[in-house]
């Protein structure tokens, strides 16, 4: 089992930015593929970031692309999300998820997942 536990959302102006955290216990990430998912109020949660095993590999949602990079210290069990020139419409709960191998972008596919920190960013 894998604990995952989301910190740093807050409220930010448009063109801020933030920097979230996951930090696991129970077993090493270092076997796993670690992601970012996103859930807006009314709608599905969706795919925002992942990262491989070793970090070599990453992989962004067209929408946050050139603006937002994760990132692993497999050392400090903790997988982080540097988000800048965020937008109104990136306002929602950000979820750190695991998975066992390769990335993916599907929600089903992940195994664990923390209980979400939330983002607010204002026009």
């Amino acid at each position: 089992q894998v604990q995952l536990v989301e910190s740093g959302g807050g409220l930010v102006q448009a063109g801020g930015s933030l920097r979230l955290s996951c930090a696991a216990s129970g077993r090493t990430i270092s076997g796993y593929a670690m992601a970012w998912f996103r859930q807006a109020p009314g709608k599905e949660r969706e795919f925002v970031a992942a990262i491989s095993l070793s970090g070599g590999s990453t992989l962004n949602a067209d929408s946050v692309k050139g603006r937002f990079t994760i990132s692993r210290d497999n050392a400090k069990n903790t997988v982080y999300l540097q988000m800048n020139s965020l937008k109104p419409e990136g306002t929602a709960v950000y979820y750190c998820a695991a998975r066992v191998k390769r990335i993916a972008t599907m929600v089903a596919t992940y195994d664990y997942w923390g209980q979400g920190t939330q983002v607010t960013v204002s026009s």
